[in-house]
């Protein structure tokens, strides 16, 4: 664990990276505040650097836990192998790096069947190791192309026939460049390019001859075909290849000086290596790109093909929340950030969607999860998380497909990894010193109950206070009992940014980040008992649920006040904390 300073190799790239010590939080705005979420870009002049989580009002408790998690999954588990060989992360806020977590091997299998390397010939996991990103290379072409768009050659409403006149055939014609980026063209998901077509130009022209398997503009279909089209386009209109545009472009003027396509001899011993394959015959793949079909494009392809480090990533990541720039280097305009991470999927929910760029989704942001956050994963076990509303990021670099991609999904790590940064950042009570705060996982139930009351058979109000932060199918439910066996649940009224319009008889809700007033009217009985109910389905949970300043009255009479009074409360699952 490496908390509060960067590692031995962030702190060699200090000079290169801008990464310096810095004591004290970061001037101006609620530093390590969950529920006081920002708005607008970081300053253009924050830069990388050191610092301890509490430096900056995080919680290194909820670091801790997820590291532990985290390196729990480089074990065998119930299945026999471990779900990663290893991994790298990191945890950003406010531009200080708080937390660099190293664990596992970059390389540790010898074959597809997981017999294990001799120690001797293992390589461990470094802060630099150097990773495949997948998927998360589809970021690296949609900065080009909106590079592009800022240059005046590419209009994101204009017909990618009007760039790439090969394009417009077979019911294409009318597929903007809009929609490659945000995944609704209505092209599949993918071809056997690399074994279905002989070679690199048979290859790319199939791309540009596939019919859409949907109406364009009609559904949201991920789909590696959008970006292989505009690394084409990109291509063309500038006449250079993707991997000297993504160099001039991003990589060079940021300093991301392990960032690139078909890594030099020379870095090899960084790599982490992916799966042994069998089909095509490339044995255990390091150095070369995992995804067939950017292997038979040359290692260089718009959706995949990028290596890189953690390091380089946080880079990335803050120019982003920069605004477009870091250290002086800007490589988009704050405008054209602005539009790569608003939603123009809005027709699909579910699939929010900026210009290359995720938005708010929950499955691997965890807590960070909001309409604002953006990022993106890659097959091979990586993943980007950028939450502008708390100015952080989270990033997590496994080599999951090491030796098999059949050996599990990485998921659980992604959004545990979020989580761990998002249940970090505090959220102070509404009242008082402590509030009930509860963050079970899935499939579980948390319960908060109260003795018998005595209403005399007349009516109460109960008001509280709630903060939730879990996917809508996470709920909070208040329920009453005349016996604390039978319980019903009694209708919520609630109020506040993000909170449900009506009468509700459960809360929940991701992203709104803030305090919701709650009142309820409760039956009348001669002895009443209350119950928080928060119940958890099996997949996904955020940052958690709170509960807090609740009083029950009758009248003037005050039955319960948990400010005055915690004790009155019996509780399963919640636990009081400050923050």
């Amino acid at each position: 664990m490496r908390l509060g300073r960067l590692s031995a190799v962030v702190a060699v790239a200090a000079v290169t990276l801008g990464v310096v010590s810095v004591p004290t939080a970061t001037a101006g705005g609620p530093s390590g505040r969950f529920d006081r979420p920002r708005s607008g870009f970081a300053p253009a002049s924050t830069v990388l650097r050191a610092g301890s989580p509490e430096s900056v009002g995080l919680d290194p408790a909820a670091l801790l836990v997820a590291e532990q998690r985290i390196d729990a999954w480089t074990r065998p588990g119930a299945s026999g192998h471990p779900l990663l060989s290893g991994a790298v992360g990191v945890h950003i806020h406010d531009g200080v790096v708080v937390n660099t977590h190293v664990v596992g091997g970059a390389v540790r299998y010898a074959d597809g069947s997981g017999t294990e390397l001799p120690p001797e010939r293992q390589v461990p996991m470094r802060e630099d190791t150097i990773f495949d990103m997948a998927s998360v290379s589809k970021l690296f072409t949609s900065i080009v192309v909106l590079q592009l768009v800022e240059r005046g050659k590419v209009r994101l409403d204009k017909p990618v026939r009007d760039y790439l006149p090969e394009f417009g055939v077979n019911g294409k014609e009318p597929i903007t460049v809009q929609q490659l980026l945000t995944h609704t063209s209505g092209l599949e998901p993918f071809l056997y390019l690399w074994r279905d077509w002989p070679d690199k130009a048979a290859r790319i022209k199939a791309v540009m001859d596939v019919k859409p398997k949907y109406v364009p503009g009609s559904t949201y279909e991920y789909s590696d075909l959008n970006l292989i089209t505009l690394g084409v386009l990109a291509e063309r209109l500038t006449g250079s290849p993707l991997d000297v545009l993504v160099r001039t472009g991003i990589t060079e003027p940021l300093r991301m000086s392990d960032t690139g396509y078909n890594p030099p001899e020379e870095k090899l011993p960084r790599v982490a290596a992916t799966e042994f394959m069998t089909v095509p015959d490339r044995g255990m793949v390091r150095g070369q790109v995992h995804d067939e079909n950017a292997w038979s494009l040359g290692g260089v392809a718009g959706h995949a093909g990028v290596f890189s480090t953690a390091a380089d990533m946080s880079v990335l990541g803050q120019a982003v929340l920069n605004g477009g720039s870091y250290r002086g280097a800007r490589i988009l305009r704050p405008d054209t950030v602005r539009k790569m991470l608003t939603n123009y999927n809005q027709a699909f929910p579910g699939d929010s969607h900026g210009l290359g760029f995720e938005l708010d989704q929950l499955w691997y942001m965890g807590g960070l999860t909001s309409p604002d956050s953006a990022g993106h994963t890659g097959y091979t076990g990586t993943s980007l998380v950028i939450d502008p509303k708390s100015r952080s990021i989270a990033i997590l670099l496994t080599n999951r497909v090491h030796p098999s991609r059949n050996w599990g999904t990485i998921q659980p790590a992604r959004e545990v990894w979020a989580n761990g940064l998002a249940r970090a950042l505090a959220v102070r009570p509404a009242r008082g010193h402590d509030a009930w705060f509860s963050e079970i996982g899935n499939l579980s139930a948390a319960t908060l109950t109260s003795g018998p009351l005595a209403t005399g058979g007349r009516s109460a109000r109960v008001e509280f206070a709630a903060f939730a932060d879990s996917e809508p199918t996470d709920t909070l439910v208040l329920e009453s009992s005349p016996d604390g066996v039978a319980w019903q649940p009694v209708p919520l009224r609630a109020s506040g940014r993000g909170a449900p319009d009506g009468e509700v008889t459960a809360l929940s809700g991701t992203g709104h980040r803030a305090w919701w007033r709650v009142r309820a009217e409760l039956p009348a009985t001669e002895r009443l008992y209350v119950r928080w109910r928060y119940a958890t389905d099996r997949l996904y949970t955020g940052r958690g649920m709170i509960v807090d300043a609740i009083k029950i009255r009758e009248g003037r009479n005050t039955l319960l006040d948990s400010e005055r009074d915690p004790e009155a409360l019996r509780a399963e699952g919640w636990r009081l904390r400050s923050r």
